[in-house]
């Protein structure tokens, strides 16, 4: 498999590998912690680097969760407890994640978004919509983190607009 890295001894090359990974994506402070462990047996070592990022604002959970989320919501149209689960994993305390979806609550419509992902997943599907069909739109649904009471009164709205008329009577 894959050799593990390099130990590194000095403080100065151990911030230049977390400026570094930074520089590709943001990290949650648990997440480049682990990385720095990676890279160091010298736990002093790396709570000073952890205590420097932070001081020099370059690693920050609260700022994190909401790029994540607002990220999440807008390109990925995930909803908040996909969202919350992925922060968690990446241990996020669950205070910035609550404080991240409530600010992303206040500007998308959990509703709107699940029309478009019902609209997108019904045109890829070939003839009529059967329970079967159905089924797996909802588990998508609730995979993609939308809550159930939304996802079934979207679903419920979207059945009963492609009823022929003659059976809603």
């Amino acid at each position: 498999m894959f050799s593990k890295p390099r130990q590194l001894e000095t403080e100065e090359e151990l911030y230049d590998v977390a400026v570094r990974a930074l520089m590709r994506r943001a990290h949650s402070v648990h997440e480049m912690k682990k990385k720095l462990e990676r890279r160091s047996q010298n736990k002093l070592l790396v709570q000073l680097v952890m205590a420097r990022l932070k001081e020099n604002g370059m690693i920050d959970d609260a700022r994190y969760a909401m790029q994540f989320a607002r990220q999440r919501t807008e390109s990925r149209k995930q909803g908040k407890f996909r969202i919350a689960r992925d922060l968690r994993g990446r241990g996020v305390p669950d205070r910035h994640i609550e404080a991240a979806l409530d600010e992303t609550a206040k500007t998308t419509d959990e509703g709107a978004m699940v029309r478009q992902r019902i609209e997108r997943k019904l045109r890829s599907y070939r003839g009529e919509i059967d329970e079967k069909k159905l089924a797996s739109l909802y588990g998508s649904l609730l995979q993609a983190g939308f809550s159930t009471d939304v996802v079934r009164r979207e679903l419920k709205a979207v059945v009963k607009e492609n009823l022929p008329e003659e059976e809603l009577e």
